[in-house]
């Protein structure tokens, strides 16, 4: 050690240009992120919600919908994607409560700062938010309202309607409500209903109230060859063939190679090849089928050939509206023309090929396992047919959860203020520093209501003041007591019929608790900004950089220059 004047030499663990960060500073930058995060989809709260504005430099996107502005942010920093999960986690379990979830995150963090700027240990904070989470939800499962037998239609109307309540089509929710309870209704209920068997079709033009539902499959017509005008477009209890299956003339491959020593082989060639498609059509025709639907392209020789006899054919069919024309019709796809059985064919009551704006629709109804429903919807731009798609969407999820559990709870920050009531005199009965984060919990969970007064122009301190007595009242008397978005005060939300599934509020609760106690327990963040770049992989260099940086710890020569100046040694092996 006395060589080196007693200094030890630095010991270097990350590579060049690493941003390494740690402590009380990083933890509170952290939340400062998510608090930045939270404040930009603050004001889409409520049916008094504004809408963001969203261009990716391609493509404009206009949506007040909490997981669709967040997925579209493209948030970089590292902690703050935390938010971004938990909204994501919500729309895919719930479908509805995306912003109030990323709001309660939000807030629950901004609450538990003063904490981590005194210094209170963040293992404390994570078990005292854990703790109020369970109370939490606890207290919801208490005073959650059991309204009948699960899928009772006013209940899942209600429901609909309450999701409807901030979306862009709420003025239309007599039309879309009961279209879509009556979508998932028709759905198989084992082991659950498969949302995916509910299409979409968007038809710009119009006006929104010309939207409907098809009890079936409606799917657009594909590209279609000449002849498809003189196919029949009307059939009764048709049935219906499913196809993988190419039928179109094709010529030889590219660089195929056919040698003949007479001129008369190769028409002998030609004629093999027509006589294969024309097998394949024959076996269509002689299966009994009347509609003929292909995942691949169907030709105009096909298209004139099944015209001629009476048949309907469309090739370029969508994958997913195959999977649906079999589950409504019964039919099974066949990857081969041959053997057609009748058991593999589908069978539905109508079938109709229907003009929708400027577009043709095939749309089959009277299915016999009608299992599964397709709603168009009808606007005037695509920006608003877009926005009422994640709508309805929204609603079907909720109506969904609806069917397999029939608890409700008020909406409109009522169950808010009932827990956060709850929350504060639990705080009360314990002891030691947990009980200052259970009332900062407590204290979080009013931003629900807050926030849907201030995005309505109304006053929050007031609101919220008369809340709060209300709640505080003994008995059940204003344990339903919210927001009343019609008049500035409040009301009792519950017989106002603002329902919201009890699933909903305790996945929010807990997944804000989940993403705070993420974001507390990182106590350091280590961030390479030469990995973001191309070659990122390799430690941030390219393969000439890496190339360039081997040799000079070679010696700038390569394996000569380990063995020896000049390369002697080399050399000398010689």
């Amino acid at each position: 050690m006395a060589g080196y004047g007693g200094m030890q030499p630095g010991i270097i663990l990350l590579r060049e240009g690493t941003d390494q960060s740690q402590g009380k500073a990083q933890l509170i930058s952290n939340i400062n992120a998510c608090q930045a995060v939270a404040d930009t989809v603050r004001t889409t709260l409520g049916p008094r919600g504004m809408d963001k504005l969203v261009f990716d430099g391609q493509r404009v996107t206009i949506s007040n919908d909490g997981a669709t502005i967040m997925k579209l942010l493209d948030i970089v920093h590292p902690a703050a994607k935390t938010l971004v999960d938990i909204s994501m986690s919500q729309d895919a379990e719930v479908g509805d409560g995306t912003t109030s979830v990323v709001l309660l995150a939000g807030e629950v963090l901004k609450q538990i700062k003063p904490f981590v700027e005194e210094g209170l240990h963040p293992q404390i904070i994570m078990g005292g938010l854990r703790k109020a989470a369970q109370v939490a939800v606890a207290r919801l499962k208490e005073i959650a309202v059991d309204i009948g037998a699960a899928g009772n239609r006013d209940m899942l109307e209600t429901f609909a309607g309450t999701a409807l309540n901030s979306k862009l089509i709420s003025n239309q929710k007599s039309l879309f409500c009961p279209m879509i309870v009556d979508a998932v209704s028709i759905l198989d209920m084992e082991p659950a209903p498969d949302l995916d068997m509910v299409g979409i079709k968007k038809v710009p033009g119009g006006d929104v109230t010309q939207s409907f539902l098809v009890e079936g499959v409606a799917f657009k017509k594909a590209f279609s060859y000449a002849g498809f005008e003189m196919m029949q477009k009307q059939y009764t209890n048709p049935k219906i063939l499913i196809l993988n299956v190419e039928l179109e003339l094709k010529s030889e491959k590219e660089n195929a190679e056919v040698r003949i020593t007479d001129p008369g082989d190769y028409q002998s060639i030609v004629d093999a090849e027509w006589q294969i498609i024309y097998e394949k059509l024959d076996k269509c025709v002689d299966s009994g089928a009347q509609i003929i639907l292909s995942k691949l392209p169907i030709g105009d020789l096909a298209t004139q050939y099944f015209a001629d006899r009476n048949l309907f054919c469309a090739g370029r069919v969508d994958a997913s509206d195959l999977k649906r024309v079999a589950q409504a019709t019964g039919g099974h796809m066949q990857s081969t023309v041959n053997d057609l059985t009748p058991d593999v064919l589908g069978e539905c009551g109508e079938f109709e090929e229907r003009q929708v704006g400027e577009e043709r629709y095939n749309v089959f109804t009277k299915c016999t396992n009608a299992k599964t429903a397709t709603i168009v919807l009808r606007g005037g731009s695509e920006q608003f047919i877009e926005e009422s798609h994640r709508s309805i969407h929204d609603a079907l999820m909720i109506v969904k959860r609806g069917l397999m559990s029939a608890r409700v709870v008020a909406g409109g920050g009522a169950i808010e203020m009932e827990v956060s009531k709850s929350l504060r005199e639990y705080a009360k009965t314990i002891m030691g520093k947990q009980q200052l984060i259970i009332s900062a919990f407590a204290k979080a969970l009013e931003v629900v209501p807050r926030q849907l007064c201030e995005n309505a122009g109304f006053d929050a301190t007031t609101v919220l003041n008369e809340l709060r007595q209300s709640h505080a009242l003994a008995g059940d008397v204003g344990r339903w007591s919210g927001v009343d978005m019609d008049t500035e005060g409040i009301c009792n939300t519950m017989e106002s019929g603002v329902w919201e599934p009890a699933v909903n509020k305790i996945n929010s609760y807990t997944a804000a608790a989940e993403a705070a106690c993420v974001i507390l327990s990182i106590d350091e963040t280590v961030r390479n900004p030469q990995s973001e770049q191309p070659g990122g992989a390799a430690g941030g260099m390219t393969m000439q950089q890496q190339n360039q940086k081997m040799s000079q710890a070679m010696g700038g020569r390569g394996l000569a220059g380990m063995m020896g100046r000049g390369g002697r040694g080399v050399r000398r092996l010689k």
